[in-house]
């Protein structure tokens, strides 16, 4: 988070122990009317600064790639847990029966793989769907060319019909009822899933907006503009990934590349939806699952003491900063942001208590945020 949103350590400051300390080779200014500082990685997010709220104190239980994108992604560094995504898909629904309520765009498979989108105990229902960003968007979406549409419907007819017989004579399954529902919901999305990922209708501006075609930053770039077409029809929770950020080696020269790589689409992402007016009800949000020490390693290690995220749109406080680190941007000193708080604040955003949004499971309700957690309430309007 050094070299991105928290300028630490500044030049001149010292510490007595091993490991020498590195400042960021980076530039950093303060931005817009709020003067948020960001890193020259991002000259296109700097446009922004004013629309987001910049979290200096996030803090994470784990500093282990697997277990700390588990935690970030279920609020459990354990696997069998429900993900974000599927909290929020069991919690509002989706407004749009054709497709569904939680897609998830992947640019590079994150540590933990598909647990990161998984339900966990919940029915399947609720777990994300992975879409390509080009192409058919979901594998064998699409019927053999010599079979009609009618004849599909008679088939997936029959065989419901024989799921539901089947589920006559059986103690209650949900997992058999997702299924159910997974194959009218696949037959369903082949009218309107193609369409929401097509971008060839998208203007010359709008793509360039996002990067698209200018080399590094393409891949993402139609992601995010994948993203915002998904949300205009109604899909409640989209979820992006890029990777890899672990940067063990050549810290500064993997950086330029990766933040290259998402500067553009992601400011042309905020730039869209606020000219769209659809920013005010969609909140974005940015994160890994840790940060790195300022200390001047290679790649600087593992460190979930004290990072940056942020996040921006629906209901957040634009131009504000959450928290602070001390003076080596080691450990958080002030307004302290643990993973249960994001959870906690980006529920709330939604619309959903936190503390009342449970499911019982083996004996007892469960939460996204256990017992802990709390909002972030100097970030929200």
């Amino acid at each position: 988070h050094g070299e991105e949103y928290d300028f630490k350590p500044a030049k001149g400051v010292s510490q007595k122990g091993k490991g020498k300390l590195k400042g960021s080779p980076f530039e950093f200014k303060a931005c817009g009317q709020s003067g948020i500082e960001i890193s020259e990685l991002f000259p296109h997010l700097r446009e922004h600064a004013d629309d987001l709220a910049v979290i200096r104190s996030t803090k994470a239980d784990s500093a282990a790639h697997g277990a700390a994108s588990l935690q970030m992604n279920t609020g459990f560094v354990r696997q069998g847990h429900p993900c974000l995504g599927s909290w929020a898909n069991y919690g509002l629904g989706s407004p749009n029966n054709n497709m569904p309520g939680f897609v998830v765009l992947v640019n590079g498979a994150p540590y933990s793989g598909a647990q990161n989108w998984s339900s966990g105990f919940m029915p399947s229902g609720h777990q994300g769907t992975v879409f390509k960003t080009s192409g058919t968007p979901v594998p064998n979406l699409n019927p053999a060319m010599n079979r009609s549409q009618d004849t599909q419907r008679d088939q997936l007819d029959l065989l419901a019909a024989w799921n539901q017989e089947h589920q006559s004579h059986l103690p209650v399954n949900s997992e058999l009822g997702a299924r159910i529902e997974a194959y009218e919901l696949a037959y369903r999305m082949q009218a309107h899933a193609p369409e929401a990922v097509d971008l060839s209708g998208e203007t010359e501006p709008t793509r360039k907006l996002y990067g698209i075609g200018e080399g590094e930053a393409d891949r993402f770039g139609k992601s995010c503009l994948m993203a915002r077409r998904l949300v205009e029809r109604g899909t409640r929770f989209v979820q992006l990934y890029h990777s890899n950020w672990d940067t063990h080696g050549d810290n500064d020269k993997r950086h330029q590349k990766l933040c290259g790589q998402t500067d553009k689409p992601i400011a042309g992402l905020l730039a869209d939806l606020k000219a769209r007016g659809l920013l005010d009800e969609t909140l974005i949000v940015w994160a890994g699952e840790f940060g790195r020490t300022p200390v001047g390693t290679g790649g600087r290690d593992h460190h979930a003491a004290g990072f940056s995220t942020w996040m921006a749109g629906g209901g957040i406080k634009g131009g504000s900063i959450q928290g602070a680190t001390d003076e080596f941007g080691f450990r958080v000193t002030e307004g302290e942001a643990h993973v249960h708080d994001l959870h906690a604040t980006i529920l709330h955003l939604m619309g959903l208590d936190h503390k009342e949004l449970t499911y019982f499971h083996s004996g007892r309700d469960f939460r996204l945020t256990d017992v802990f957690g709390r909002v972030l309430t100097d970030i929200v309007t």
